[in-house]
């Protein structure tokens, strides 16, 4: 499918997803939790499963995977998981194109912020790591690791930048992220490159690109 230009940027603030979005950790995902479910004899993850499965909240996703929650509560099972990726985090990469699009988007005048379900501490470290800080006007993180819903942040975020929300974008890779722009009440690219995937996003959005490559050319930067 092809899509109009936005002739220079029509946004002046962009609003990025990470997990996913920027950052490629579905695979390293898919290793962290099929840890889980090997100690536990219960059917691995591969990508396609894992895209089938994956959704939020991540509490349920993590029952629809098997886990007994008389055994496991979800508080257990989290710790768990983020304990498991937090071991070689770092092993992950950007998506191919993160640092030249987001260099593009800055070069064109527009500021950027993430919103990410990421824990928000840990947000700042892996953000600082890849050096993209200085892209980023805001770093908004959760404050927890249970991954919950972004949407309450996200309104937060968009009154006290107090653009316009037709001035704003928002892109992310699930369709999460499209239920939270329209809590935002902003406009949505997603990109089928991470956690959910190209039919899935379709099934819900007309405006989804494949990689930040063709999400730069939609973008006209």
């Amino acid at each position: 499918m092809l899509f109009p230009l936005m002739p220079a940027l029509r946004y002046r603030h962009i609003v990025w997803d990470w997990n996913g979005t920027l950052l490629d950790d579905v695979d390293y995902s898919i290793v962290c939790m099929n840890g889980l479910l090997t100690r536990r004899g219960l059917p691995l993850l591969d990508r396609a499963r894992y895209h089938e499965l994956f959704d939020f909240p991540v509490r349920d996703y993590y029952y629809r995977l098997g886990f007994d929650s008389a055994q496991d509560t979800f508080e257990r099972l989290s710790v768990e998981f983020i304990s498991a990726y937090d071991e070689n985090r770092w092993g992950c990469q950007l998506h191919r194109g993160a640092p030249e699009i987001l260099a593009a988007v800055t070069q064109a005048g527009a500021t950027q912020s993430i919103l990410s379900a990421y824990r928000h501490e840990t947000l700042h470290e892996i953000v600082a790591h890849f050096g993209l800080t200085p892209h980023f006007i805001r770093l908004t993180g959760l404050d927890n690791i249970f991954a919950h819903s972004k949407a309450e942040l996200g309104r937060a975020w968009i009154a006290e930048l107090g653009l316009p929300p037709a001035d704003v974008l928002m892109i992310g890779d699930t369709v999460h992220d499209l239920d939270v722009a329209q809590h935002m009440g902003v406009d949505c690219v997603l990109v089928a490159a991470g956690h959910h995937p190209a039919a899935r996003l379709r099934g819900r959005h007309d405006r989804v690109v494949n990689d930040l490559a063709a999400l730069r050319a939609m973008l006209g930067v």
